[in-house]
Protein backbone atom coordinates (compact mmCIF):
# COMPACT_ATOMS: atom_id res chain seq x y z
CA UNK A 1 0.00 0.00 0.00
CA UNK A 2 0.79 3.51 -0.79
CA UNK A 3 2.33 5.83 2.44
CA UNK A 4 -0.82 8.11 1.25
CA UNK A 5 -3.01 5.40 2.11
CA UNK A 6 -1.41 4.16 4.99
CA UNK A 7 -1.31 7.07 7.11
CA UNK A 8 -5.02 7.86 7.60
CA UNK A 9 -6.17 10.56 9.87
CA UNK A 10 -6.86 8.14 12.96
CA UNK A 11 -3.20 6.57 12.17
CA UNK A 12 -2.02 10.21 12.44
CA UNK A 13 -3.44 11.23 15.37
CA UNK A 14 -2.31 7.77 17.04
CA UNK A 15 1.41 8.51 15.72
CA UNK A 16 0.80 12.25 17.37
CA UNK A 17 0.00 10.76 20.88
CA UNK A 18 2.53 8.41 20.75
CA UNK A 19 5.10 10.74 19.92
CA UNK A 20 4.27 13.41 22.67
CA UNK A 21 3.94 10.44 25.60
CA UNK A 22 7.48 8.89 24.08
CA UNK A 23 9.09 12.37 24.51
CA UNK A 24 7.25 13.02 27.79
CA UNK A 25 8.93 9.70 29.13
CA UNK A 26 12.29 10.13 28.43
CA UNK A 27 12.70 13.50 28.60
CA UNK A 28 11.44 12.41 32.53
CA UNK A 29 14.14 9.54 32.70
CA UNK A 30 16.86 11.69 31.78
CA UNK A 31 16.05 14.18 33.86
CA UNK A 32 15.28 12.32 36.80
CA UNK A 33 18.74 10.73 36.25
CA UNK A 34 20.49 13.77 35.94
CA UNK A 35 19.25 15.63 38.89
CA UNK A 36 19.78 12.33 41.12
CA UNK A 37 23.44 11.99 40.09
CA UNK A 38 23.78 15.80 40.88
CA UNK A 39 22.06 14.82 44.42
CA UNK A 40 24.20 11.85 45.21
CA UNK A 41 27.07 11.42 42.74
CA UNK A 42 26.82 7.90 43.04
CA UNK A 43 26.38 5.34 39.97
CA UNK A 44 24.84 2.95 42.52
CA UNK A 45 21.61 5.55 42.91
CA UNK A 46 21.51 5.63 39.12
CA UNK A 47 21.03 2.04 39.09
CA UNK A 48 18.80 2.15 41.80
CA UNK A 49 16.84 4.45 39.70
CA UNK A 50 16.68 1.07 37.40
CA UNK A 51 15.46 -0.90 39.80
CA UNK A 52 12.92 0.89 41.17
CA UNK A 53 11.18 1.37 37.43
CA UNK A 54 11.42 -2.51 36.80
CA UNK A 55 9.57 -3.90 39.69
CA UNK A 56 6.10 -2.11 39.43
CA UNK A 57 6.42 -3.47 35.76
CA UNK A 58 7.16 -6.87 36.94
CA UNK A 59 4.37 -7.17 39.41
CA UNK A 60 1.31 -5.17 36.77
CA UNK A 61 2.52 -5.54 33.18
CA UNK A 62 0.66 -9.05 32.70
CA UNK A 63 -1.96 -8.11 34.68
CA UNK A 64 -2.15 -5.05 32.53
CA UNK A 65 -2.06 -6.81 29.37
CA UNK A 66 -5.19 -9.05 30.36
CA UNK A 67 -6.99 -6.06 30.70
CA UNK A 68 -6.00 -4.61 27.75
CA UNK A 69 -7.56 -7.95 25.86
CA UNK A 70 -11.21 -7.30 27.88
CA UNK A 71 -11.45 -3.19 28.51
CA UNK A 72 -11.41 -0.41 26.24
CA UNK A 73 -7.72 0.34 25.32
CA UNK A 74 -8.38 4.11 24.67
CA UNK A 75 -9.69 4.54 28.31
CA UNK A 76 -6.70 2.57 29.34
CA UNK A 77 -3.99 4.94 27.76
CA UNK A 78 -5.91 8.37 29.09
CA UNK A 79 -6.03 6.92 32.32
CA UNK A 80 -2.89 5.87 32.58
CA UNK A 81 -1.76 9.26 30.90
CA UNK A 82 -3.77 11.40 33.97
CA UNK A 83 -1.80 9.50 36.47
CA UNK A 84 1.41 10.42 34.63
CA UNK A 85 0.31 14.51 34.43
CA UNK A 86 -0.46 14.79 38.11
CA UNK A 87 2.85 12.81 38.78
CA UNK A 88 4.64 15.60 36.74
CA UNK A 89 3.01 18.55 38.36
CA UNK A 90 3.59 17.39 41.59
CA UNK A 91 7.50 16.71 40.87
CA UNK A 92 7.56 20.23 38.94
CA UNK A 93 6.69 22.12 41.61
CA UNK A 94 8.47 20.56 44.59
CA UNK A 95 11.84 21.65 42.19
CA UNK A 96 10.37 25.51 41.50
CA UNK A 97 10.22 25.48 45.13
CA UNK A 98 13.18 23.85 46.41
CA UNK A 99 11.53 20.72 48.14
CA UNK A 100 12.46 17.89 46.24
CA UNK A 101 14.39 15.13 47.22
CA UNK A 102 15.82 11.51 46.81
CA UNK A 103 12.89 10.18 47.99
CA UNK A 104 10.60 12.17 45.98
CA UNK A 105 12.14 11.60 42.77
CA UNK A 106 12.13 7.66 43.58
CA UNK A 107 8.79 8.08 44.04
CA UNK A 108 7.86 10.01 40.98
CA UNK A 109 9.83 7.18 38.89
CA UNK A 110 7.79 4.46 41.28
CA UNK A 111 4.12 6.53 39.67
CA UNK A 112 5.48 6.71 36.06
CA UNK A 113 6.59 3.10 36.08
CA UNK A 114 2.92 1.83 37.09
CA UNK A 115 1.40 4.36 34.63
CA UNK A 116 3.58 2.52 32.14
CA UNK A 117 3.11 -0.82 32.67
CA UNK A 118 -0.64 -0.15 32.21
CA UNK A 119 -0.45 2.25 29.18
CA UNK A 120 2.42 0.55 26.99
CA UNK A 121 0.40 -2.99 26.33
CA UNK A 122 -2.86 -1.08 25.36
CA UNK A 123 -1.22 1.22 23.03
CA UNK A 124 1.13 -1.66 21.29
CA UNK A 125 -2.57 -3.29 21.20
CA UNK A 126 -4.52 -0.64 20.23
CA UNK A 127 -2.06 0.17 16.66
CA UNK A 128 -3.41 -3.00 14.55
CA UNK A 129 -6.87 -2.23 15.17
CA UNK A 130 -6.28 1.05 12.93
CA UNK A 131 -4.65 -0.77 9.75
CA UNK A 132 -5.45 -3.68 7.39
CA UNK A 133 -3.08 -6.68 8.07
CA UNK A 134 -1.43 -5.77 4.77
CA UNK A 135 0.02 -2.30 5.67
CA UNK A 136 1.26 -3.20 9.64
CA UNK A 137 4.89 -4.15 8.57
CA UNK A 138 4.96 0.01 7.05
CA UNK A 139 2.61 1.40 9.31
CA UNK A 140 4.58 -0.96 12.19
CA UNK A 141 7.89 0.71 10.59
CA UNK A 142 6.60 4.38 10.79
CA UNK A 143 5.33 4.46 14.44
CA UNK A 144 8.53 2.84 15.31
CA UNK A 145 10.36 5.91 13.48
CA UNK A 146 8.03 8.22 15.28
CA UNK A 147 9.00 6.43 18.06
CA UNK A 148 13.23 6.84 17.49
CA UNK A 149 12.47 10.43 16.89
CA UNK A 150 10.50 10.62 20.20
CA UNK A 151 13.56 9.03 22.26
CA UNK A 152 15.75 11.03 20.34
CA UNK A 153 13.94 14.38 21.07
CA UNK A 154 12.86 14.00 25.31
CA UNK A 155 16.78 13.48 26.33
CA UNK A 156 18.14 16.29 24.33
CA UNK A 157 15.33 18.47 25.08
CA UNK A 158 15.67 17.82 28.76
CA UNK A 159 19.82 18.53 28.16
CA UNK A 160 18.72 21.83 26.81
CA UNK A 161 16.29 22.96 29.65
CA UNK A 162 18.31 22.00 32.11
CA UNK A 163 21.66 23.71 31.01
CA UNK A 164 19.65 27.07 30.03
CA UNK A 165 16.51 27.10 32.21
CA UNK A 166 17.20 24.39 34.97
CA UNK A 167 15.64 20.95 36.06
CA UNK A 168 12.38 22.60 36.94
CA UNK A 169 11.95 23.53 33.54
CA UNK A 170 12.63 19.97 31.85
CA UNK A 171 10.08 18.79 34.38
CA UNK A 172 7.48 21.84 32.90
CA UNK A 173 8.02 20.31 29.81
CA UNK A 174 6.93 16.62 30.62
CA UNK A 175 3.70 18.41 31.70
CA UNK A 176 2.94 20.14 28.32
CA UNK A 177 3.74 16.99 26.38
CA UNK A 178 1.63 14.56 28.26
CA UNK A 179 -1.22 16.85 28.21
CA UNK A 180 -0.56 17.04 24.20
CA UNK A 181 -0.56 13.12 24.24
CA UNK A 182 -4.01 13.21 26.11
CA UNK A 183 -5.88 15.76 24.09
CA UNK A 184 -4.74 13.39 21.02
CA UNK A 185 -6.27 10.43 22.39
CA UNK A 186 -9.22 11.72 23.01
CA UNK A 187 -9.77 12.30 19.27
CA UNK A 188 -8.94 8.91 19.22
CA UNK A 189 -12.13 6.47 18.38
CA UNK A 190 -12.28 3.81 21.10
CA UNK A 191 -12.76 -0.26 20.14
CA UNK A 192 -16.80 -1.34 19.40
CA UNK A 193 -16.59 -3.53 22.05
CA UNK A 194 -13.93 -4.95 24.66
CA UNK A 195 -11.63 -7.30 22.60
CA UNK A 196 -11.38 -10.24 24.62
CA UNK A 197 -14.92 -10.26 26.17
CA UNK A 198 -13.89 -12.13 29.72
CA UNK A 199 -13.14 -10.94 32.97
CA UNK A 200 -9.43 -10.82 33.69
CA UNK A 201 -8.03 -13.94 34.93
CA UNK A 202 -4.97 -15.93 36.06
CA UNK A 203 -6.06 -18.26 33.13
CA UNK A 204 -6.23 -15.59 31.02
CA UNK A 205 -2.81 -13.99 31.71
CA UNK A 206 -1.50 -18.08 31.98
CA UNK A 207 -2.71 -18.21 28.59
CA UNK A 208 -1.11 -15.66 26.99
CA UNK A 209 2.33 -16.86 28.61
CA UNK A 210 1.86 -20.44 27.16
CA UNK A 211 1.26 -18.75 23.37
CA UNK A 212 4.92 -17.06 23.39
CA UNK A 213 6.51 -19.89 25.14
CA UNK A 214 4.81 -22.32 22.07
CA UNK A 215 6.33 -20.06 19.73
CA UNK A 216 10.12 -20.29 19.67
CA UNK A 217 10.48 -17.30 16.63
CA UNK A 218 8.23 -14.95 19.64
CA UNK A 219 10.57 -16.56 22.39
CA UNK A 220 13.63 -16.30 20.98
CA UNK A 221 12.87 -12.42 19.58
CA UNK A 222 12.18 -11.57 23.73
CA UNK A 223 14.96 -13.64 24.82
CA UNK A 224 17.66 -12.29 22.98
CA UNK A 225 16.33 -8.57 23.53
CA UNK A 226 16.38 -8.97 27.07
CA UNK A 227 19.44 -10.27 27.97
CA UNK A 228 21.59 -8.40 25.14
CA UNK A 229 20.37 -5.05 26.48
CA UNK A 230 20.52 -6.41 30.39
CA UNK A 231 24.59 -7.15 29.76
CA UNK A 232 25.15 -4.47 27.21
CA UNK A 233 22.86 -1.46 27.86
CA UNK A 234 25.22 1.70 29.00
CA UNK A 235 22.43 4.03 29.44
CA UNK A 236 22.23 4.48 33.02
CA UNK A 237 25.73 5.67 33.35
CA UNK A 238 25.50 8.37 30.79
CA UNK A 239 25.52 11.02 33.60
CA UNK A 240 29.03 9.40 34.53
CA UNK A 241 30.25 9.22 31.47
CA UNK A 242 29.40 13.12 30.66
CA UNK A 243 30.90 14.70 33.75
CA UNK A 244 33.69 12.36 35.20
CA UNK A 245 34.87 10.60 31.80
CA UNK A 246 34.08 13.06 28.77
CA UNK A 247 33.37 16.15 30.83
CA UNK A 248 31.12 17.47 28.03
CA UNK A 249 28.53 19.13 31.23
CA UNK A 250 24.71 18.76 30.42
CA UNK A 251 24.35 19.86 26.90
CA UNK A 252 27.06 17.26 26.09
CA UNK A 253 24.98 14.44 28.60
CA UNK A 254 21.95 15.55 26.76
CA UNK A 255 23.72 14.94 23.29
CA UNK A 256 24.85 11.57 24.49
CA UNK A 257 21.29 10.33 25.45
CA UNK A 258 19.85 11.31 22.16
CA UNK A 259 22.53 9.96 20.30
CA UNK A 260 21.05 6.74 20.32
CA UNK A 261 17.95 7.64 19.33
CA UNK A 262 19.12 9.85 16.50
CA UNK A 263 20.78 6.44 15.24
CA UNK A 264 17.15 5.00 15.53
CA UNK A 265 15.85 7.67 14.03
CA UNK A 266 18.08 7.73 10.49
CA UNK A 267 17.51 4.06 10.40
CA UNK A 268 14.06 4.23 10.12
CA UNK A 269 14.04 6.46 7.44
CA UNK A 270 15.71 3.85 5.46
CA UNK A 271 13.36 0.94 6.37
CA UNK A 272 10.76 2.86 5.49
CA UNK A 273 12.19 4.29 1.93
CA UNK A 274 13.14 0.22 1.01
CA UNK A 275 10.91 -2.98 0.76
CA UNK A 276 10.28 -4.55 4.10
CA UNK A 277 13.20 -6.83 5.37
CA UNK A 278 12.26 -9.94 4.57
CA UNK A 279 14.71 -12.43 6.13
CA UNK A 280 13.78 -10.70 9.99
CA UNK A 281 15.01 -13.45 11.68
CA UNK A 282 19.15 -13.26 9.96
CA UNK A 283 18.54 -9.47 10.65
CA UNK A 284 17.69 -9.46 14.12
CA UNK A 285 20.89 -11.06 14.52
CA UNK A 286 23.43 -9.38 12.56
CA UNK A 287 21.54 -6.17 14.54
CA UNK A 288 22.77 -7.50 17.93
CA UNK A 289 25.78 -8.42 17.04
CA UNK A 290 26.59 -4.93 15.99
CA UNK A 291 24.90 -3.46 18.93
CA UNK A 292 27.14 -5.59 21.51
CA UNK A 293 30.40 -4.27 19.25
CA UNK A 294 29.20 -0.50 19.20
CA UNK A 295 29.17 -0.86 23.27
CA UNK A 296 32.06 -2.05 23.69
CA UNK A 297 33.43 0.58 21.73
CA UNK A 298 31.47 3.29 23.14
CA UNK A 299 32.69 2.01 26.25
CA UNK A 300 36.47 2.08 25.77
CA UNK A 301 35.84 5.74 24.08
CA UNK A 302 37.86 8.88 25.57
CA UNK A 303 37.02 11.02 22.54
CA UNK A 304 33.38 12.91 22.94
CA UNK A 305 32.86 12.63 18.47
CA UNK A 306 34.04 9.03 18.87
CA UNK A 307 31.68 8.19 21.74
CA UNK A 308 28.83 9.64 19.94
CA UNK A 309 29.39 8.14 16.87
CA UNK A 310 29.78 4.63 18.35
CA UNK A 311 26.06 5.37 20.36
CA UNK A 312 24.54 6.26 17.83
CA UNK A 313 25.54 3.10 15.85
CA UNK A 314 24.20 1.33 19.16
CA UNK A 315 20.94 3.11 18.39
CA UNK A 316 21.03 1.77 14.59
CA UNK A 317 21.62 -1.70 15.42
CA UNK A 318 18.65 -1.47 18.00
CA UNK A 319 15.82 0.13 15.79
CA UNK A 320 16.94 -2.94 13.40
CA UNK A 321 16.30 -5.25 16.52
CA UNK A 322 12.98 -3.48 17.35
CA UNK A 323 10.92 -3.19 13.78
CA UNK A 324 11.91 -7.01 13.24
CA UNK A 325 11.02 -8.09 16.89
CA UNK A 326 7.30 -5.74 16.90
CA UNK A 327 6.69 -6.91 12.94
CA UNK A 328 7.22 -10.42 13.97
CA UNK A 329 5.38 -10.63 17.26
CA UNK A 330 2.32 -8.38 16.07
CA UNK A 331 1.78 -10.53 12.80
CA UNK A 332 2.11 -13.95 14.69
CA UNK A 333 -0.13 -12.75 17.41
CA UNK A 334 -4.22 -12.77 16.80
CA UNK A 335 -6.12 -10.12 18.26
CA UNK A 336 -7.50 -11.21 20.82
CA UNK A 337 -4.13 -12.18 22.53
CA UNK A 338 -2.22 -9.40 21.61
CA UNK A 339 -2.85 -7.72 24.65
CA UNK A 340 -1.31 -10.07 26.79
CA UNK A 341 1.58 -10.76 24.07
CA UNK A 342 2.50 -7.48 23.96
CA UNK A 343 2.18 -7.58 27.83
CA UNK A 344 4.86 -10.45 28.19
CA UNK A 345 6.86 -8.55 25.27
CA UNK A 346 7.05 -5.41 27.24
CA UNK A 347 8.32 -7.38 30.74
CA UNK A 348 11.20 -8.30 28.65
CA UNK A 349 11.75 -4.82 27.03
CA UNK A 350 11.28 -3.45 31.07
CA UNK A 351 13.75 -6.37 32.12
CA UNK A 352 16.25 -5.41 29.95
CA UNK A 353 16.07 -1.99 29.86
CA UNK A 354 15.77 -1.64 34.03
CA UNK A 355 17.75 -4.49 35.03
CA UNK A 356 19.93 -3.76 32.47
CA UNK A 357 20.30 -0.21 34.62
CA UNK A 358 20.77 -1.68 37.61
CA UNK A 359 23.08 -3.69 36.38
CA UNK A 360 25.34 -1.22 34.84
CA UNK A 361 25.15 1.24 38.24
CA UNK A 362 25.82 -1.19 40.40
CA UNK A 363 28.95 -3.01 38.48
CA UNK A 364 30.20 0.27 37.73
CA UNK A 365 29.72 1.04 41.80
CA UNK A 366 31.53 -1.74 42.60
CA UNK A 367 34.59 -1.35 39.83
CA UNK A 368 34.29 1.33 36.98
CA UNK A 369 31.94 2.92 34.41
CA UNK A 370 34.22 2.10 31.80
CA UNK A 371 34.50 -1.82 33.22
CA UNK A 372 30.28 -2.40 33.23
CA UNK A 373 30.44 -1.06 29.79
CA UNK A 374 32.99 -3.38 27.88
CA UNK A 375 31.85 -6.22 30.08
CA UNK A 376 28.75 -5.93 28.60
CA UNK A 377 28.65 -5.60 25.19
CA UNK A 378 31.37 -8.43 25.14
CA UNK A 379 28.36 -10.55 27.55
CA UNK A 380 25.72 -9.45 24.62
CA UNK A 381 27.96 -11.34 21.95
CA UNK A 382 27.92 -14.26 24.18
CA UNK A 383 24.26 -14.32 24.48
CA UNK A 384 23.76 -13.90 20.67
CA UNK A 385 26.04 -16.97 20.19
CA UNK A 386 24.02 -18.86 22.59
CA UNK A 387 20.33 -17.88 21.07
CA UNK A 388 21.92 -18.50 17.90
CA UNK A 389 22.75 -22.12 18.72
CA UNK A 390 19.88 -23.09 20.46
CA UNK A 391 17.00 -21.18 18.65
CA UNK A 392 17.46 -21.96 14.96
CA UNK A 393 14.11 -21.06 13.65
CA UNK A 394 14.70 -17.54 14.70
CA UNK A 395 17.90 -17.72 12.01
CA UNK A 396 15.46 -18.99 9.54
CA UNK A 397 12.38 -16.77 9.98
CA UNK A 398 11.12 -14.89 7.05
CA UNK A 399 8.12 -11.83 7.44
CA UNK A 400 6.67 -13.50 3.95
CA UNK A 401 6.52 -16.89 5.11
CA UNK A 402 4.33 -15.81 8.80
Amino acid sequence: MRLAEVLTRTVVVYLGSRFCAGTAMMLLRASIAWHVFDLTRSPFHLGLLGLVQFLPAFALTLVAGALADTFDRRRIMMTSQCLTLAAGLGLALATARGTVTLDLLYAIVVTAAIATAFDSPARMAFLPSLVPRIAFPRVATIASTIQALAFATGPALGGLLIADHGIAAAYVAYVALVLTALTLLALLPSPPAAPGGRGVSFAMIREGVRFVRSRPVILGCMTLDMFAVIFGGATALLPVYATEILHVGPRGYGLLSSALEVGALLTSLVLIARPPIRHAGRALLVAVGVFGIATIVFGLSRSFPLSLAAYMLVGVADQVSVVMRSTAIQLSTPDELRGRVSAVNLLFIGASNQLGAAESGFVAAATSATFAVVSGGLAALCVLAVVVWRIPELRAYRVDRD
